[in-house]
């Protein structure tokens, strides 16, 4: 009996699956993006300011209910937690502080199995959301970018805003009151906010049904016993890869459908929310440019509110203090703890190497692409590019190495998050190699110093 062609593979696949994938995927968002586009309908009516925030209130929390039902208490609980610390703190020049202090107190408990792990695991997203806010809105009042305490029902308004609260991103206080303040429904509004979900889409799909079956019947290279561990890691690193890009142009969707995420200069208003840069993932330039490009909200909050407070112990440890507390956002989780701190080893030390480099060679070989009117004399002779390219495959390997171990077969695992034995096995799996290669490269790094 003959094998099938690719092409009859493709055709059952989109049956099988890609078909399936947009369905659940539309009928998971639909109501949420009806909520988000009620939102925006109700902050352009004018009515007075303290309406539109309670109605972003009961708009976020029955978008968290029809995605969490009654675990939803957990992030309302985490919100109301925060205020009340705020008030108590009223008077305080350390509210960041405190309040981070606090809420990592709340997500530890969590994390330690003190609430049913699935539950808690489903959450942490929405979780994560809102303590972001929360510690942003602190500093802010510390640093008088914020006048004074808003109101409860401005402060609930703007941690459970509807077009964040469930997919995220993070959006600054001012950010939701330019939202709430409301501007005139556009044509450019209605097709960012389309194609952003359009986008979401696209990438759900590719996750699902391409990402997995990728060699060989997408790309025909057969791997031997050596090569084919690589080959699935990579499939695991770009399924995980496009997942990521799927909320995050989901997010870009609905933030820009409730009104927020756009930049205005003079009386041009631009709707050009930007979450995620795939192609400057699977495309690198640099891990450090892979870092940025990934989440590109969370990344300025964590450069706001995290590297430039810790700056003063020195660059590695900030770095380390950064990718720390990003870790504990995201859960008390080793595979993330573990993926978070090593992307905080590669890029410090891919920075200080390019960095070294470019110094003795005088070539634009920088982490991120040098001005135009840099003073490096070599630009973009062949050996330059040369060197950049090498450096953007390295960045690839390493993607795959961290991306392995998000295993979409570990369907168990998924509901509550991977246990430490799965990173390790998965790692060693693949010999540990960019540890080894970060270690020498470090090496290197010290011996040309």
């Amino acid at each position: 009996m003959e094998s099938p062609s690719r092409l009859e593979v493709w055709m059952q696949l989109a049956e099988s699956c890609g078909i399936s994938t947009i369905q659940q995927g539309l009928m998971q968002i639909w109501r949420l993006l009806l909520l988000c586009l009620s939102c925006r309908i109700c902050f352009r009516l004018g009515v007075p300011s303290t309406v539109k925030h309670m109605v972003s209130v009961l708009a976020g929390i029955y978008g968290l209910f029809l995605f969490f039902e009654l675990h939803m208490l957990w992030v309302l609980l985490l919100g109301a937690f925060c205020y009340l610390v705020l008030l108590l703190s009223h008077h305080s020049s350390n509210k960041g502080l405190f309040l981070s202090g606090v809420i990592l107190i709340y997500l530890l408990m969590g994390e330690l199995h003190l609430i049913d792990p699935v539950t808690w695991h489903k959450v942490r997203g929405s979780q994560m959301v809102v303590a972001m806010k929360a510690i942003s809105l602190a500093f802010d009042l510390d640093r008088g970018a914020v006048a004074s305490l808003p109101s409860a029902a401005q402060f609930f308004g703007y941690v459970l805003f509807v077009g964040t609260v469930v997919f995220g991103p993070w959006i600054s206080f001012s950010a939701y009151k330019d939202a709430v303040e409301s501007k005139k429904l556009s044509w450019q509004w209605l097709q960012n906010s389309s194609l952003s979900l359009l986008k979401s889409q696209v990438c759900l799909l590719v996750s699902n049904c391409i990402a997995p079956y990728l060699f060989p019947f997408f790309i025909p290279i057969h791997g031997n016993t050596i090569t084919s561990k690589w080959l699935h890691a990579y499939e695991n690193a770009v399924s995980f890869h496009f997942s990521n890009y799927f909320v995050g142009h989901l997010s870009e969707g609905t933030t820009m459908l409730a009104g927020a995420g756009f930049t205005e200069e003079k009386d041009n208003v631009k709707w050009d929310m930007s979450v995620v840069k795939p192609l400057s993932v699977e495309m690198p330039r640099s891990m450090v440019l892979v870092v940025t490009s990934w989440n590109i909200p969370m990344s300025r909050w964590l450069n706001t509110y995290v590297f430039k407070n810790a700056a003063k112990l020195g660059t590695f440890p900030a770095i380390l203090v950064t990718y720390t507390a990003s870790a504990l956002l995201h859960g008390l989780s080793f595979h993330l703890g573990a993926v978070l701190l090593s992307l905080g080893f590669i890029t410090y030390v891919e920075h200080v190497l390019r960095k070294k480099l470019a110094a003795i060679f005088s070539a634009c070989i920088l982490s991120k692409p040098c001005a135009s009117d840099c003073n490096h004399q070599h630009k973009k002779k062949f050996w330059v590019i040369l060197l950049n390219l090498m450096f953007s495959l390295l960045a690839v390997f390493h993607l795959t190495y961290l991306g392995s171990m998000f295993d979409a077969d570990a369907d168990d695992q998924v509901e509550q998050g991977y246990v430490a034995s799965h990173t390790i096995q998965k790692w060693s799996e693949l010999n540990w190699a960019s540890h080894w290669v970060v270690f020498t490269c470090w090496v290197f790094y010290r011996l040309i110093l």
